[in-house]
């Protein structure tokens, strides 16, 4: 259905909708067959894929989500029904400032007298680990925001995040060129480790959606998005069969990830943060234990991991 206009339809404010998880919203929400009125943020709207949204029938709003922008903020959500809220720490690799701006958007949404929030957070690492692993800042840091999100007194819903499948093209170091010309998936994980994989472009607003349109706003739930639990021995076996390259998993250590990372250009603290989160993966989980929340209930089947390769352009990192 067409994005609508008309003031009888629920107003959705959508964060970052010219990102990626943002635009995944957008995209669900303007397949569904309920209308609803949306409001998307973004610093630029004048950049091509905000001028798409405007066609589309969204509603460009242009703000910076910082504290020394508080005022314009919290405008930004007035009349605002529903709120979809998230964080970018890779945009600054700064925890204590990606815990602030997400506690701004929630105290701004709060302020608007929306029905529900709708955040995309991440499990407490440190926490899940008795300790074991502390330096886990993306996750950690998102962690603090949901809990200060359930505090707020507004009906609070966490959608978080599988392992974005994309990462595996280029915006990290997780496909690799070996020597003899072959390519590696070296990761801090055994081969046989399942991780939830989701296609996000594709299927993160699917769950976002599939909460809006419960018959009650399901306050307190967690959802733990996948497209598909995969292996990565069986991502490297897909990736090969459906690019016709000889891609393998291997288990690197530690140290030699820290090493790969940071010559990719990652800072040091960046590099440890990301590492020690695959360590977690493996000993604890993606999602700390909590098995992913499933398709079941979703408008439409997510992709397959196989699905996602045949559809990704692998020319970057398959040169």
């Amino acid at each position: 259905m067409t994005i609508t206009k008309a003031q009888s339809t629920p107003l959705i404010a959508v964060v970052g909708a010219t990102g990626v998880q943002g635009g995944s919203v957008i995209k669900a929400l303007s397949e569904s067959d309920k209308p609803y009125r949306i409001r998307g943020f973004t610093r630029d709207v004048t950049k091509p894929a905000a001028e798409a949204l405007k066609k589309r029938g969204v509603e460009l709003v242009a703000v910076n989500l910082v504290l020394e922008n508080k005022e314009e903020v919290y405008k930004a959500f007035a009349g605002a029904d529903y709120a979809f809220l998230v964080t970018n720490y890779w945009e600054h690799m700064n925890s204590e400032r990606e815990v602030s701006e997400g506690k701004l958007l929630i105290d701004a949404a709060k302020a608007a007298g929306v029905k529900g929030i709708i955040w995309s957070g991440l499990v407490p690492v440190k926490k899940i680990s008795g300790g074991k692993y502390t330096k886990v800042e993306h996750f950690d840091g998102k962690a603090q925001v949901t809990e200060y999100g359930r505090a707020s007194g507004v009906p609070f819903v966490d959608v978080q995040a599988g392992m974005y499948a994309s990462n595996l093209l280029g915006n990290f170091p997780l496909l690799v060129k070996e020597p003899d010309g072959t390519f590696a998936l070296p990761w801090v994980v055994r081969p046989t480790t399942v991780i939830p994989t989701i296609d996000m472009e594709n299927d993160y607003g699917l769950y976002v959606r599939w909460v809006l349109e419960m018959p009650v706003f399901p306050d307190g739930l967690e959802v733990y998005t996948t497209s598909e639990d995969i292996s990565l021995e069986d991502q490297a076996r897909q990736i090969s069969e459906g690019t016709g390259k000889k891609v393998v998993s291997k288990q690197i250590s530690p140290e030699v990830a820290t090493q790969i990372f940071v010559s990719f250009g990652f800072p040091p603290a960046a590099a440890v943060d990301v590492v020690e989160g695959f360590q977690f993966f493996d000993e604890f989980g993606y999602y700390g234990g909590n098995p992913s929340t499933g398709a079941k209930g979703l408008a439409r089947p997510t992709r397959t991991f196989a699905e996602f390769v045949k559809n990704a352009d692998w020319s970057k990192v398959l040169a």
